[in-house]
């Protein structure tokens, strides 16, 4: 990194400056599927942003934790928790995986999703932190981008998407480890032009023996 290159926190905080919200405030819809049925226990999600995930574990008895990058999503997460009323059980740190790694302790839930940057960033040992992260009997579910939005720019996504076998290839699970999901998903979704289109991500969730 040259002094003129940004930092990562000065990225997306940048980015998240450029509008009052940057996401919805809902759930991943993938989380919301396969989370929903597990019983409330500790979670973590890694690149939180506006803190939509944890809210909603929050909500339903979940104690997580999120930490992003970014001070300004970090700020909007916690103020959405105060108004939702789960401070007791939300809680955000600001925190560069890339710098200072994994939080420490053991989680019934890691949530990865959307590890993508522009940037610099290892990913497979973001991922690997989080497997280790995993408390015996807990979960992991790692999200991402397959492939860019089909009205995107082709200059827009010049950093690589991992594929599927990227992911699994990152994660390099033993047998202490039953995948339960591994597959690329389709999800319908609404052009900014107002046209329907499909989106294509990457899903694994794994349960720690």
């Amino acid at each position: 990194m040259t002094d003129l290159e940004p930092t990562a926190q000065q990225l997306w905080d940048s980015r998240y400056a450029e509008k009052p919200l940057m996401w919805s405030g809902r759930v991943n819809a993938v989380v919301a599927e396969l989370i929903e049925p597990l019983e409330p226990a500790t979670a973590l999600d890694l690149g939180c942003g506006e803190g939509g995930d944890v809210l909603w574990l929050a909500e339903r008895g979940w104690h997580a934790a999120g930490v992003d990058v970014s001070a300004v999503a970090i700020e909007r997460a916690t103020r959405a928790a105060d108004d939702r009323g789960v401070t007791v059980r939300a809680s955000f740190e600001r925190r560069d995986l890339q710098v200072d790694g994994v939080p420490t302790g053991l989680f019934a839930l890691v949530l990865a999703s959307y590890l993508h940057s522009p940037g610099e960033l290892d990913r497979r040992s973001i991922l690997r932190g989080a497997a280790d992260a995993v408390a015996p009997g807990g979960r992991l579910l790692v999200v991402g981008h397959a492939a860019p939005p089909p009205w995107a720019d082709e200059h827009a996504h010049h950093h690589h998407l991992p594929s599927l076998d990227d992911t699994r290839a990152d994660l390099a699970f033993d047998d202490e480890w039953t995948i339960e999901v591994s597959e690329v998903r389709a999800r319908e979704v609404v052009a900014p032009d107002g046209t329907p289109g499909e989106l294509l991500d990457v899903v694994v969730l794994a349960k720690r023996h």
